[in-house]
Formats: structure tokens, C-alpha cells, sequence
């Protein structure tokens, strides 16, 4: 008997996946031979069909043991608690970025999360059942509230009891000095920065303040972090400007010793959505720039040097391997919540990050409640409940048949900046086309077989 299974044509023949994670390339007659149902035992395809879960000896066959194997790797986010803690302990800021998510034009800033707030945000936060917990300062800008990120840290070490805790920071490292690069080195916490690309890239998307080079600033500082052995990496956001230096961005990369790039669309969130018009780009045209990218990243991997695009290795860990990562946004139902938690600098706290960010556009709808409440109640809030109903992407119009159900994910909150409407009102928005163009070009590769480029995308998924 046929399983379950979604399809799409595909170059010359057809593409099919199932909830297991399985796919398998069909050419027009085998396609037409599996709708039959009419394959003999011992037929190759059908042995084929049968070991990726197309084909079931029965209704039972279900509930065999690989087969629950195989939907636990894929789903294993679902057997965790909320694992990721965003502390936004500021949203005062040093940068004037040209598409900054975290504030628009009619945001409140200079508020300053206080000791008191952040101990009682640390003891919230601990009382997830997760016993490995990473928690991360964000802001604004994290440094500017050094303070009070030290009284964080310590109180977490002082309580944490046997909960395994991993500290990051995201930070622009302008404010970074050399007791605060020390104190981060003791307690190793690991540190993102924003780096765009080359020097015109970053100075015209990530402006100054004040007269100087967020540059150069950037790639000193960096190479401090790197000097004191702290770990972490860089992201990249792509605007308007940035699409004509796809292969200068990633050599960029490559150049400052970073093991790696993740090519990120732009969020339509904050400046990125009001001034969309002047910074923003069609799906079609963020693909043009993203397969550029990707090229040039396969001729340096092609060289010798491992330097994967990590959006890709989030999609190639499920389609190659059946296993996920916890990437919040490539999870179904979402990570909200039940992955993260964003706590904000007045004690609210929020679904995500992202939900953080729409509160900072004047609407609170994602807003849980705040670090009086227990960790219990937060998970209990209705609006946990409806952001996760609203991102099971195998219950979602559009979402449910698509040949790439399997390995992709919504952000509800994304849907309900853009529409006022946390569930999608139909398919093919900017980030499905987006995640469809990439996994168009990701299967491509795959169905290719170049000996030397799979060789490549496994390897990404091994690090």
C-alpha cells in the first residue's frame, strides 16, 4: 500500500517526500508506477519505495520500530524544553543600522534592564525542566548594560544547581573594553557580532553614530575575541545594497578567519519594514545573490578550506540525515516558547525574540506575561498555545502538501507583522519563497550527485 507522501515536478520527473523525512527522485514512468500501485515485489524501485517508507506492507507497518526511530530524529525538538533564554537587557544603542528589527521609527529607547529584573528574568529561566540551557544578551546593545549582565551571570552560577548553562552575547563590540573582554573570557561566554560584508557593504547598513568605521571597529575587535579564545561568529543580513556582493561578502568572511556564513534574508520587522521599499527585495532577486554566494562558497570548500552556509546545513541536516537541529525557525509546530523565551528590559516576557521585536512596533500581542510569573504559568498562557497551533505546518493550507513540509518551518509572528494574522492567509509569502527557492537549489545539487559536492554538503552536516 502507498504511504502518505508529497510531490512536486522536478527537471525532468517528479521529487516526493514523506513525514519521515524521505525522499526519492522518480522519473515520469516510475512516477505513474507508483500512482498505480502496481509494482512488483521484486522490482528495484519497489525495494527502493519500500526502504524510504513510500511503500507499507501494511497499515501497521506504521508503527514499526524504524519508523518511529525515523520520525523521532526528525522531530527530536519535541522531546525538550524551552532550551534558548534571550535576555534583552537594553534597546539603547550605539549603531544606527539601516534595518535594525528590534526598534522603528515610534520606539522608546534608553530603557536599561535592572539588577532586580535581571535576577528574577535568571531564576524564571532556570525553572525550565531543560537541564542545558544557553542564555544570550542581546539588546540594543548588550555592553551598554555590562553591569548588569555580570550580576546575571553570577546569580545563574550561584543557583543553577546541576543545570548544564552556556552563555552567548550578540554584540556590534563597540562598547567592548578590555575588562569586559576579560570577564567574558573567564566565564566563556561566546560572542556573535554583526559583520555585512566588506567595508562599503558594512558602513553604508550599519552606520555610526558618531564619525568612524564600524568596520574597522568590528575587525579589531574580532580579532581580540579570537585572541582570547573566545568562540562564537558573525552574522550577516542582506539588504538592497548588498545584493551586487555576493562573492565579496563571503570572501569577507573568509578573509577574517570566520568558519563559516549564514546568507540571512531581511526580517520585514522595524526599520526593515517600514523603509522595505528603499532596503528590501523580491524573494526572486534575494535567490539571485544567494546561489552566487553559494557558488563561490563551494569553490572555496572545493580549495580544501571547510566553510559551510549554515541556512543550508539546517535543511541539509534533515534532508540527508533525518535529523534536526534546533533551528527555531525550521521547526513544526515553531520554537516559540517551547524553544525559546525572550525576556525584555522591563521584566515582560515574550514568545521569541522575534515577538520581542513586534512589541517594539507598539503591539504586545505576543507578550506571556512577566518575570513574577512562573515558568508553568508563561507555558500555560493562551498565547503559547495559539502560536504553536499556528506554526504545525502539516496542518497549514499550502504548508500541508508542499513536497517540502518535511524539512521546513513558519514564523507566526513574522505572518502577523506582515498581516495582522498569525495564521498565513495562503502560501507563497517572501520567507516560503524564500525557503522554497533554497531547497529548489538544495535538491538540484542533491539530485546532480557531483561525487565532489556531496562530498562537500556532507561535511557541513558532520562539523
Amino acid at each position: 500500500m502507498l504511504n502518505h507522501f508529497n510531490f512536486k515536478r522536478f527537471n525532468k520527473g517528479f521529487l516526493i517526500t514523506n513525514d519521515f523525512g524521505k525522499y526519492l527522485f522518480l522519473s515520469n514512468e516510475e512516477f505513474q508506477k507508483y500512482l498505480s500501485d502496481n509494482i512488483n515485489k521484486e522490482d528495484e524501485l519497489y525495494q527502493v519505495l519500500k526502504s524510504k517508507y513510500f511503500i507499507l506492507e501494511s497499515k501497521s507497518d506504521l508503527l514499526a520500530d524504524d519508523k518511529i526511530h525515523a520520525i523521532r530524529e526528525i522531530k527530536n525538538y519535541l522531546f525538550g524544553s524551552t532550551s534558548l533564554h534571550i535576555f534583552a537587557v537594553t534597546n539603547a544603542c550605539n549603531l544606527s543600522c539601516i534595518y535594525c528589527q528590534a526598534k522603528d521609527k515610534s520606539s522608546l529607547l534608553g530603557g536599561f534592564m535592572s539588577p532586580e529584573i535581571g535576577k528574577k528574568a535568571v531564576g524564571l529561566a532556570l525553572q525550565s525542566p531543560c537541564q542545558d540551557l544557553t542564555f544570550e544578551f542581546q539588546g540594543g546593545e548588550p555592553l551598554l548594560n555590562f553591569g548588569v549582565i555580570k550580576d546575571m551571570i553570577e546569580e545563574c552560577e550561584r543557583t543553577k544547581g546541576e543545570k548544564r548553562v552556556q552563555y552567548t552575547m550578540v554584540s556590534n563590540l563597540l562598547a567592548l573594553t578590555d575588562d569586559k573582554l576579560e570577564y567574558l573570557a573567564k566565564h566563556n561566554v561566546k560572542v556573535s557580532t554583526s559583520l555585512d560584508g566588506p567595508r562599503n557593504v558594512q558602513e553604508f547598513n550599519r552606520r555610526m553614530k558618531i564619525p568612524g568605521s564600524s568596520y574597522d571597529i568590528v575587525c579589531e575587535q574580532y580579532k581580540k575575541l579570537q585572541k582570547c579564545g573566545i568562540g562564537g561568529g558573525a552574522i550577516e543580513t542582506t539588504t538592497r545594497y548588498s545584493l551586487k556582493y555576493a562573492r565579496e561578502i563571503v570572501d569577507e568572511y573568509l578573509n577574517i578567519g570566520m568558519k563559516g556564513i549564514f546568507i540571512r534574508p531581511l526580517t520585514p520587522l522595524g526599520f526593515a519594514k517600514a523603509d522595505w521599499d528603499q532596503i528590501g527585495y523580491t524573494p526572486e532577486e534575494f535567490l539571485v545573490f544567494y546561489k552566487e554566494a553559494f557558488n563561490r562558497i563551494l569553490e572555496i570548500n572545493k580549495e580544501g578550506t571547510v566553510f559551510p552556509e549554515f541556512l543550508a546545513t539546517y535543511f541539509l541536516k534533515k534532508i540527508l540525515q533525518g535529523y534536526s537541529f534546533n533551528y527555531m525557525e525550521l521547526r513544526s509546530p515553531c520554537g516559540a516558547v517551547t524553544g525559546q523565551l525572550s525576556y525584555y528590559y522591563d521584566g515582560s516576557v515574550y514568545t521569541c525574540d522575534e515577538g520581542r521585536m513586534v512589541s517594539e512596533m507598539g503591539d504586545c500581542a505576543f507578550k506571556l506575561g512577566t518575570v513574577e510569573n512562573s515558568y508553568d504559568e508563561i507555558i500555560e498562557s493562551p498565547v503559547c498555545k495559539v502560536t504553536q497551533a499556528a506554526s504545525v505546518i502539516e496542518s497549514l493550507p499550502g504548508c500541508s502538501d508542499c513536497v517540502y513540509q518535511p524539512y521546513c518551518g513558519v514564523c507566526p509572528v513574522v505572518t502577523y507583522a506582515m498581516d495582522k494574522d498569525i495564521f498565513p492567509r495562503g502560501p507563497k509569502g517572501f520567507r516560503c519563497k524564500v525557503y522554497m527557492g533554497i531547497q529548489d537549489f538544495l535538491f538540484g545539487l542533491i539530485e546532480d550527485g557531483n561525487d565532489e559536492t556531496m562530498k562537500i554538503l556532507n561535511s557541513w552536516i558532520m562539523e
